[in-house]
């Protein structure tokens, strides 16, 4: 990454979902390289830069309302300028009407309604600030949610659900120094080898570095959407 992106991430304290493996963590591990003296919110971590380590279930409303709590008692940490909502759910490959519910509400409630809190609560200190509110919002989206495919009913639908909600957020906080930022990565195989077998694949994807390009622009350039293939 250029000094610039290290530029202006220099002291932002950046919080993260998903980040004890994946896409999450190698996001996280790219930040601590590019700006030491960034600080980073994590789900779990190392110790490159200034880290706090949160458990956090982004489907419970209940805990994400507790979390910010937390956080207006962590001296240093407090002051979030960026959120990443990386964190996400893929279970099967069942079709309509087998799907078990179970699934439809915890895809749901991770991938749709978790995003929502949690981009709602980080705007409520956003909006706080300065000049109608200033800080940065990063979704990570998906390749399914422009082609969907087969087996993927609710994890596609999912995935389109927060790009229109990107898109509106976008538009209603044009007025402010507020980001929104969509990123879709393509076919990784972290991907589907998740939604096949149910597992926890540590294998990162390189999208990682478009989410730290994203968030390392300087203050007047939105990357409002970004489409990203592996090479091979």
């Amino acid at each position: 990454m250029s000094s610039s992106t290290e530029y202006n991430l220099s002291g932002k304290t950046i919080l993260i979902t998903g980040a004890s493996s994946g896409i999450g963590r190698s996001t996280a591990l790219e930040l601590a390289r590019t700006s030491p003296s960034l600080k980073l919110i994590l789900t779990a971590l190392g110790d490159d830069v200034a880290v706090l380590v949160k458990q956090l279930d982004v489907s419970r409303k209940a805990d994400i309302d507790a979390f910010w709590q937390e956080l207006e008692k962590e001296e240093g940490f407090k002051d979030v300028g960026v959120l990443v909502n990386n964190a996400r759910f893929i279970s099967g490959v069942e079709r309509p009407p087998d799907v078990p519910r179970e699934v439809i509400e915890s895809v749901y409630k991770t991938n749709v309604m978790g995003v929502i809190h949690m981009t709602q609560a980080a705007l409520a200190v956003f909006r706080k600030r300065l000049e109608g509110g200033k800080g940065d919002i990063v979704m990570l989206g998906s390749i399914a949610r422009r082609q969907a495919y087969v087996g993927g009913t609710i994890y596609c639908s999912s995935k389109a659900a927060i790009q229109a909600f990107g898109e509106s957020l976008r538009k209603e906080v044009v007025d402010t120094r507020i980001r929104i930022m969509t990123v879709d990565p393509g076919q990784a195989p972290i991907e589907f080898n998740d939604i096949r077998h149910r597992g926890d694949r540590e294998k990162a994807d390189a999208v990682y570095a478009i989410n730290v390009f994203a968030v390392g622009r300087r203050e007047n350039v939105v990357v409002m959407d970004t489409l990203l293939y592996p090479s091979h």
